[in-house]
């Protein structure tokens, strides 16, 4: 049974959950992290010297890095199901994970900050403001991507999916003035459905 060190409103924690349950693996979740703290006690610390979470222990296998962690899991537990073993295909995967990463998380947490969390810093208008224009237009990429396809690498759900729509679930329901966008919306819906994303993706989001 694999182990992951987390508290649930971590969205990094909820893609190591949703992917776990995606390819059928039997887990213990461990809060850890923000009101829970733990993340500098030696014993964390030895798994994960960054003091961050989530965490992965699958026996001897010890991971950190959220993205890393899903795609071990969907290599080890999912291949040719989540994880595609041709690279040019799985590159499609692998690139919109890393956007998730570099462009749409960064953009958005500082809105989730201040409009949700209440957080020291992030509650002034401007900053609020700056993050939801950013992160619109990153969600106009993610609706004119998903036009032409029915998951993020094509016609059939992968690792991407979990990664990017752990981010879209955040995004539509905090309490912002959105964008309609039929096509993201079509997409998050699908996802939300997924019996491995239910236990993922709580609401409300906090």
């Amino acid at each position: 049974m694999l182990t992951i060190w987390g508290r649930i409103s971590s969205i990094n924690v909820q893609k190591v959950v949703w992917a776990a349950g995606e390819v059928g693996q039997t887990f213990e979740r461990i809060d850890l992290g923000g009101a829970f703290g733990g993340t500098r006690e030696p014993t964390f610390l030895a798994k994960n010297p960054n003091a961050q979470i989530p965490v992965l222990e699958d026996g001897e296998v010890c991971i950190w890095e959220s993205n890393s962690i899903v795609r071990y899991l969907a290599a080890r537990y999912g291949a040719g199901w989540i994880w595609e073993e041709d690279p040019a295909l799985r590159t499609e995967a692998d690139r919109w994970m890393d956007w998730m990463i570099s462009e749409l998380q960064p953009s958005m947490t500082p809105a989730f900050w201040g409009l949700v969390r209440k957080m020291p810093g992030h509650t002034g208008p401007d900053v609020i403001a700056a993050s939801i224009a950013k992160t619109e237009a990153k969600m106009d990429i993610l609706e004119a991507h998903l036009a032409t396809r029915s998951f993020l690498a094509g016609e059939r759900f992968g690792m991407a999916d979990i990664t990017v729509g752990c981010g879209a679930h955040r995004w539509l329901n905090m309490p912002v003035e959105r964008r309609v966008r039929p096509h993201l919306q079509r997409w998050y819906e699908t996802l939300f459905e997924r019996p491995a994303a239910k236990p993922a993706l709580p609401l409300p989001i906090s």
